[in-house]
């Protein structure tokens, strides 16, 4: 399990205060593709990974996280579902999440609007632009809700 990069000593820009990323991905390949984009684009970034659903619940259940990166097809579950998931529950459900899948389904883009995905997006198209865009919005979602 990818675990971390290092982050910066430097004082920490206001996208770096909020870069915590877990990315739920059973494909290293495209986990790494993603590890890169977010640390070309924010800079350093605390980046977890997880290849299942289980290890992202124990994830989530002890760390901090600001934004999710949801793969669709896991080993043992569905992403669309998890994403319904985490909606449900009080303190997750303020994450922002991006689900990045091979072959997005209208079925999964009607689960993913249900649970507040603020993106799905074929993994050809996840660039930087969708992880400001989300982390934006939650902040003024956040915002409004204080």
């Amino acid at each position: 399990m990818h675990q971390q990069l290092t982050p910066s000593t430097t004082s920490p820009t206001p996208h770096q205060a909020q870069a915590s990323c877990l990315i739920i991905e059973d494909s290293e390949f495209d986990s790494e593709k993603m590890s890169r984009v977010l640390n070309r684009s924010l800079g350093p970034v605390q980046i977890r990974t997880a290849t299942t659903l289980r290890s992202a619940r124990e994830i989530l259940g002890s760390a901090e996280v600001n934004l999710i990166l949801l793969d669709n097809n896991l080993p043992d579950g569905l992403g669309a579902n998890f994403a319904q998931e985490l909606a449900r529950n009080d303190r997750l459900a303020t994450i922002p999440v991006i689900m990045v899948s091979d072959w997005p389904s209208p079925f999964m883009w009607e689960k993913a609007a249900s649970a507040g995905v603020y993106y799905v997006l074929n993994k050809s198209e996840f660039d930087a632009r969708y992880v400001f865009a989300a982390l934006k919005a939650a902040r003024q979602r956040r915002g409004r809700l204080n």
